[in-house]
Formats: C-alpha cells, structure tokens, sequence
C-alpha cells in the first residue's frame, strides 16, 4: 500500500513539475520574441537608456544644455551647469537628495555618450590607419 502512495505522489509531483517547466518556456518564448521585434523597431533602444536609466534628451533637459552633436559636446559648459545644480541641491542646504541624484546621473549620461562617441571615432581612425604594434625600443 505504502508503494502505490509513494508511485502517486511521484507521478503527480512530475505532472506538476513538467507543467510549470512548459509553461515557464513558453513565457520565454514569448519574451523573447517580443524583445527581438521591439529591437528591430527602435534600433537605438538598447543603447536607448544607459545604466543610469536617463535617455540623452531626459540628461540634457536636466543640465538645460544642448545634445552632443556628432559626439562632441562643450564639457565645460556642462561641468558649469552641474556644479550650480549641484550645489544649489545639496541636501544640507535645504535641498533635495533626489534632484542632486538626477543631476548627477544625467552628468554621467552626457560624458558616457561622448566617451563613447570619442572612442567610435578612435576605433575608425585606427582602422583606416591599419594596425600597428606599438614597438618600444629600450626592451
């Protein structure tokens, strides 16, 4: 008697597991598909939103400085505006925690987008050039 309890319970419990399995690639399936058609919609989605979670356009907003054009930004100006903002938001001057955060992300958002930008140009340029070794004549 003992046997046939023990057969049961592990026949359903596969029963259960294999339902949830298929039901969990299905959901998957799904996603994935959803994600590659999205993708193919709105190329620039993935590099769309940064780590920060700010778009470049919601970053320069924030600053109220114009988007980096052809990856080439006045930095200066930039840096200006944010340590203004920056200080004007300081919490132990009565400011808000939240605004100085977003602040500073939209800062980080700019110089990765010209970081980025810059080394785009550096990758081209090498390749025109073709490679070559950097020799050093003391070894």
């Amino acid at each position: 008697m003992a046997h046939r309890l023990v057969t049961k319970v592990i026949i359903v419990g596969t029963r259960v597991l294999g339902r949830a399995f298929a039901e969990a690639y299905r959901q998957a399936a799904a996603s994935s598909k959803y994600a590659s058609a999205t993708g193919k919609s709105n190329l620039s989605s993935a590099n769309n939103l940064a780590s920060s979670g700010l778009t470049l356009d919601e970053a320069c907003r924030i600053l109220n400085v114009k988007p980096p054009q052809g990856g080439k930004a006045n930095m200066e100006d930039v840096m200006e505006r944010f340590k203004r903002l920056f200080d004007n938001n300081d919490p132990k001057k009565g400011g808000s925690f939240y605004l100085q955060s977003k602040i500073l992300r939209a800062r980080e958002r700019i110089e990765m987008e010209v970081r980025q930008a810059e080394e785009a140009v550096q990758r081209e340029a090498e390749l025109k050039e073709g490679w070559k070794p950097k020799v050093y004549k003391d070894r």
